[in-house]
């Protein structure tokens, strides 16, 4: 069984790799000696370092105290997620799992061997607690894969003591900087040992890792194609060029996201579903960009799998919402047991949801979706009007947006209060959540207006999605009502939880007239 640790640690080198005097570090009362370990560490990666190409570390280490695979994912500078299983000779099945969205079909095979020999120092408060692990590694690198180097180096490692304060480490980089330590060039010993085995640029190395992000995979049939040319430094300059960042930056969501959905973590499918949601309508809002031949079919499969999203997702705002109603009531007005029915219900569904829903992660067809959006991105099917100044082509296709949502809302408020208006103001909100992401994506381009078209329709859309989520927890509240009605229960406070989700659907409308003057009337483009 796997099991998920957050470290912290900063990596420095010196000429000599002498540590200074640690007990002058603030907070620091004494530095304990722990002795050499010998650490002997296999890294596996695909032929292309499709792993290497996300900042993500798989091992096989033997030595130490933590023996067994370590999976490192990036979170932050010097933070990173370590996930752990013990010792076997072949990847764990679930560790396996957690990398399929960047490996997808490719083998994974023994790419770098580590052997380092760690001298390693606790340092102490005054109430001998660990603060951080200070070691000095002396390295052996070989390269298993794509050549024969090898290289050696002597680094130091800062590591925080789990729950640790992280501004101590700070304090530890002043002292070993005024000793002459610098902070390494290299982000990991991984990365290290890539870079410095790295065998002659004939072998076409640099290149390979280059495209790693952006696989060759077969593209959907495209219109001729016009070329793009971003600043070196990466900056978009032309409509296309800023397009395309805004698709590589969901495309990049759904494959980073891949491991905390499937690990169940808060939150984690609701920003997937929302990548997928982002992508889809910029395929439609900027179709005078991309080709829409070549979009279209990735937008059919984005549909499909925002759609198996949705499932785990609309099941976690409702369980949340009706177990804030249900806290909110006075004790009187809850009869018979509807919290422990609620979460029951939550329970079941959650547990059905999450074992499809990491089903379809696996499938052939997500891991295809994949392949075809890295495709897209190798060789984007530009139209010409991608090659244009950003200002006049984003604000266009945010200005169109806008005035087909204008109909959407004006067309719901003249219907009457009912099913026909809900369904009217749920396609209501879904056209603003376009709106907002075609603005979101002329932001670096067009600056505040955009950001100001961006802040207008997230406020629409929160007034709209909490209509949409009343209208389904009274669906639900209706069925739950029925199930503890047959089993003998009372069905009165599902009555009162239905009222009050309807009162707030009331709410919700009467406000939309209101909101909606004062958006249109500001609205900047």
């Amino acid at each position: 069984m796997a099991d998920t640790k957050r470290e912290m640690e900063r990596k420095y080198e010196s000429d000599d790799a002498a540590l200074p005097d640690l007990t002058r570090v603030p907070g620091v009362a004494s530095v304990r000696a722990r002795g050499v370990t010998h650490l002997d560490a296999t890294y596996h990666d695909t032929t292309d370092q499709r792993l290497a190409a996300y900042s993500v570390t798989l091992r096989r280490r033997t030595g130490g105290a933590d023996a067994g695979w370590h999976l490192k994912f990036p979170v932050a500078p010097g933070v990173r997620d370590e996930i752990r299983a013990p010792l076997s000779d072949t990847l764990p099945d679930e560790l396996a799992a957690l990398v399929r969205s960047r490996v997808r079909d490719r083998d994974l095979r023994p790419v770098v061997r580590l052997r380092s020999d760690r001298d390693v120092r606790h340092l102490l408060d005054d109430q001998d607690r660990l603060l951080a692990e200070v070691s000095v590694d002396t390295v052996h690198a070989e390269r298993l894969t794509g050549g024969e180097g090898e290289a050696r180096w002597t680094e130091i490692e800062v590591e925080l003591a789990d729950d640790g304060d992280p501004a101590f480490l700070d304090k530890v980089e002043k002292r070993l900087r005024k000793a002459g330590v610098r902070p390494s060039s290299s982000s990991s010993k991984l990365a290290r040992a890539l870079a410095e085995t790295e065998p002659a640029p004939a072998a076409g190395s640099s290149a390979h890792r280059a495209a790693a992000r952006t696989p060759p995979a077969t593209a959907p049939e495209a219109a001729p194609r016009h070329k793009h040319r971003p600043r070196p430094d990466g900056t978009p300059v032309t409509a296309g060029d800023h397009v395309l960042a805004y698709v590589r930056a969901q495309r990049d969501a759904l494959v980073e996201l891949d491991p905390a959905v499937r690990q169940d973590v808060p939150d984690a499918v609701h920003r997937m579903r929302v990548a997928t949601r982002r992508l889809r309508s910029t395929f439609r809002s900027f179709r005078s960009v991309l080709d829409r031949a070549a979009t279209d079919p990735v937008a059919a499969d984005l549909k499909w799998l925002a759609a198996e999203l949705g499932q785990e997702r609309d099941q976690e705002v409702l369980a949340e919402r009706l177990a804030q109603a249900l806290g909110r009531l006075p004790a009187d007005q809850v009869t018979g047991p509807v919290a422990e029915r609620l979460a029951a219900w939550s329970e079941a569904r959650h547990e059905g949801a999450h074992h499809e829903l990491v089903a379809i992660l696996d499938s052939r067809r997500h891991l295809a979706l994949l392949d075809t959006l890295d495709a897209l991105l190798e060789g984007p099917p530009l139209r010409k009007k991608a090659a244009a100044r950003p200002d006049k082509v984003l604000a266009k296709a945010v200005a169109k947006d806008f005035r087909k949502l204008a109909g959407l809302v004006e067309h719901a408020l003249e219907l009457p209060p009912g099913t026909e208006r809900d369904t009217a103001l749920h396609e209501t909100r879904k056209k603003t959540k376009r709106t907002r992401y075609a603005a979101e994506t002329a932001v670096p381009a067009l600056g505040e207006p955009a950001e100001e078209a961006v802040r207008d329709m997230k406020a629409l859309q929160g007034l709209l999605g909490d209509h949409q989520d009343s209208v389904m927890a009274r669906r639900t509240l209706r069925e739950l009502a029925a199930v503890a009605h047959a089993a003998g229960e009372s069905d009165f406070t599902y009555g009162v939880l239905h009222a009050g989700e309807a009162h707030r659907a009331r709410v919700a409308e009467e406000a939309l007239p209101e909101a909606w003057s004062s958006i249109s009337r500001a609205f900047p483009f």
